[in-house]
């Protein structure tokens, strides 16, 4: 992996190098976009730039990634780049985009590190970008190839068959391809990306898990983004989507990718969710149902309320199809008592309490497979709940909406 005159170089340096990230890679936007503002306008979340958590990701995995060959010189870190890649994949990233990217992360890092960035440290730091991106490259190339999209050609245009909505903050899209062709092969938890163009011209792109297939079409949910806290703006796709698509419009859609899928194992499964992070687990437990799996299945979800809850009544038909499944409902506001729950819920295979998810509360079997999806803090909160259970954290999977932080 590293030559040992690099190895040497970057272990001296990474410190220096993480604690300026904060200072980087704010710089390396401003460069980039600079450059080409037709990233900004048609590949780069804004939403994510405006709120800092896309300039924490990209200089940072380039930090972790040389963490990584550091500590482990001969293991290729393929956790952090599988995730990375399929991102990159579904958003069509190109091939020629990596020299890009590279010309001004490199130009802020000599900007920002000023006399410390010595001709030995730019090289070493070099060739740990390049030998992330050729990975990168090479994964993101066979994840094309294995979807029907060799050579990056990952957009189809589809037709929306028609809308559902499910919560006041949550609208079902069913998308069919226009040209009439079946919907691409995917796996439980995968997800899609989508473009659509605003009334300023950008064309900008978000990602959605696929929450089912339903006669031949894909089933995407979209919460509406509210504005959020110190300014971040309100969500720029999923208002377009909630107030101006309503069926019959034609959207740009991705080949389905995402590496946190349902395995097709026989042991017991966990699904544990919060707010939209329903989505995914709502198709694994879908295709699950539609397997009849005799598998021990845990579907677990935390909302506000039953009113916010997109999927209640599904989960529990889902759930009531299984043999071996239970639904485990926590809602925050304390509208429901515990261990009842009002109308179609009454089935016995179903719980409902007030306050936070707590699986500690629950008998885990053994060799569970868990996967989380949800808002961070919650799946820290899962996970440590988890852990503490006895499964395994090799056995616990997770789904991050957005830049992934803490990988």
């Amino acid at each position: 992996m590293l030559s040992p005159k690099s190895a040497a170089t970057v272990r001296a340096t990474l410190p220096a190098i993480g604690a300026a990230i904060g200072e980087i890679t704010p710089l390396f936007y401003e460069k980039l976009f600079a450059a080409r503002p037709d990233l900004l306008r048609d590949l780069f979340n804004r939403g994510n730039q405006a709120n800092g958590s896309q300039q924490q990701a990209l200089a940072g995995s380039v930090a972790a990634f040389a963490g990584r060959l550091l500590a482990h010189p001969d293991a290729r870190p393929d956790l952090l780049l599988t995730r990375i890649a399929h991102k990159h994949a579904s958003l069509g990233v190109r091939e020629d985009q990596y020299p890009i990217v590279h010309e001004h992360l490199f130009a802020a890092i000599a900007e920002v590190l000023d006399e410390a960035a010595t001709e030995e440290v730019m090289a070493a730091w070099d060739e740990v970008y390049w030998l992330m991106a050729h990975a990168l490259i090479a994964i993101e190339r066979r994840l094309c190839t294995e979807a029907g999209a060799a050579g990056g050609t990952v957009w189809r245009t589809y037709r929306v068959a028609g809308r559902v909505r499910e919560t006041a903050e949550v609208t079902t899209f069913f998308l069919r391809p226009a040209d009439g062709a079946p919907v691409p092969p995917h796996r439980p938890g995968q997800y899609v990306s989508v473009q659509v163009q605003l009334p300023d011209g950008a064309r900008q792109i978000r990602q959605y898990s696929l929450s089912g297939q339903t006669d031949g079409a894909l089933r995407i949910s979209v919460r509406r983004v509210a504005a959020g806290q110190r300014g971040a703006p309100a969500g720029a796709v999923s208002g377009y989507l909630h107030d101006h698509v309503h069926g019959g419009e034609t959207l740009r859609v991705s080949a389905p990718f995402g590496d946190v899928v349902l395995d097709g194992g026989p042991g017991p499964v966990l699904l544990a969710s919060a707010g939209i992070g329903c989505t995914p687990m709502i198709g694994m437990l879908a295709h699950l149902a539609a397997d009849a799996s005799p598998r021990r299945v845990i579907a677990a979800h935390a909302d506000r309320s039953p009113d916010t809850h997109a999927f209640r009544a599904e989960l529990v038909q889902l759930t009531g199809r299984l043999t071996g499944a239970t639904a485990e409902l926590w809602y925050e506001d304390g509208a429901v008592s515990d261990g009842a729950a009002p109308g179609p819920d009454t089935a016995p295979a179903v719980t409902v309490r007030t306050g936070r998810m707590d699986l500690t509360r629950l008998g885990i079997p053994a060799g569970t497979t868990a996967y989380l999806c949800g808002p961070v803090p919650f799946m820290k909160a899962v996970r440590a709940q988890l852990l503490a259970s006895g499964v395994r954290p090799a056995d616990i999977h997770y789904e991050v909406f957005g830049p992934d932080l803490g990988l």
